[in-house]
């Protein structure tokens, strides 16, 4: 095949992601498993090599040879695309592509708990998506501002490291910019996003102690701000956010968070009974109880306060696993799986 046709391959077969290793068979992640397309030889150094560059022009080629590593979108000639990561490995080149469905996904498709149409509605305020890498964040990231995009009329500004799903306006208006095309870091297209008049802001990802912070201070002056942080709960998103920040500053980052923060939703990808794989989540709302939790932080008591806190919408990964088991949308072997390996287990 050729790389096209690779990519096609991967988009026919439902994959997730198409691996491209010198001195394997080129892979697909299908259902969260790893899959050798059997009928492809090896791929050798050259062939890596020849593939990977022409995908480049000059500038993007200038900067791989200069970082190492490259990040940006693809698109093939039947329109489907992709988030391309190439980097070096052993010297040699190597390629993984994250497949991008062309249509949105809504919130009704990803099966978004009622509480979170709610949070996504809100005015202004931080809301942070959360999860480990390949846990559907970005995805659920764009149905939210689908939601928003068909609801309101406002003007939506959005950060991405690079560019996943395009949107077309409806009642919003909507600014898509990408990381190295269209700005040179997070933290700046932030600053400068405050002179674009905002109402929503999308944030890639929260990388840095100068983004968090910029990030913080536009939820303070009255945007909705929409992020996402590789942490698998609540209470170690919270902690991930304070520990960045030098100890004198860290009791007035806590202050901050407990007035602008809006809402924490952490999800996470199982095998579904029904074929594919479905999300199992954590939500946390910033209610007085939580708010003082996290001004005095004792961070430790997060869990039980959602758990205690159903009434209000809140719920925690486990409490979430056992809806999923009664409804027979997972099984008891993936449940035990991942309860057993949970990184933030107690």
């Amino acid at each position: 095949m050729s790389l096209e046709q690779l990519f096609s391959t991967a988009v026919d077969q439902k994959a997730s992601d198409l691996h491209l290793i010198v001195g394997l068979k080129p892979y697909l992640r299908i259902d969260g498993k790893l899959v050798a397309i059997e009928s492809e030889p090896q791929l050798t150094p050259a062939k890596s090599r020849e593939w990977i560059f022409a995908l480049l022009d000059a500038e993007k080629k200038a900067r791989f040879e200069e970082d190492k590593d490259l990040d940006f979108s693809y698109e093939i000639k039947d329109g489907s695309r992709f988030r391309v990561n190439i980097h070096f490995e052993k010297g040699n080149v190597g390629l993984v592509a994250r497949t991008i469905p062309v249509i949105v996904p809504s919130m009704e498709d990803l099966a978004m708990p009622p509480i979170v149409y709610d949070i996504v509605r809100e005015p202004q305020g931080l809301v942070l998506l959360t999860g480990p890498t390949g846990s559907g964040k970005s995805t659920s990231l764009a149905a939210m501002i689908d939601l928003i995009n068909k609801e309101k009329a406002v003007h939506i500004i959005t950060l991405e490291d690079p560019i996943e799903y395009l949107h077309k306006p409806d009642k919003s208006i909507i600014i898509q910019r990408e990381l190295g095309e269209d700005l040179t870091n997070f933290n700046e297209g932030l600053k400068h996003a405050l002179r674009q008049d905002p109402n929503v802001i999308m944030v890639g990802e929260m990388r840095d102690l100068d983004t968090i912070a910029t990030t913080l201070t536009l939820a303070e002056t009255g945007h909705l701000v929409l992020a996402t942080l590789h942490t698998h709960d609540a209470s170690q998103t919270i902690d991930r956010i304070v520990d960045v920040f030098p100890p004198h500053q860290q009791n007035q980052i806590r202050m901050q968070l407990s007035l602008t923060l809006k809402a924490v939703i952490s999800q996470h990808l199982l095998p579904s009974t029904q074929g594919g794989r479905i999300a199992i989540r954590e939500v946390m709302l910033n209610s007085p109880a939580i708010g003082n939790i996290i001004r005095e932080n004792k961070i430790a008591q997060l869990k039980t306060a959602i758990q205690t806190s159903a009434d209000k919408g809140m719920f925690t990964m486990e409490q979430d696993i056992k809806r999923l088991l009664k409804e027979g949308l997972i099984s008891e072997e993936s449940a035990e799986i991942y309860m057993r390996y949970m990184p933030y287990k107690d």
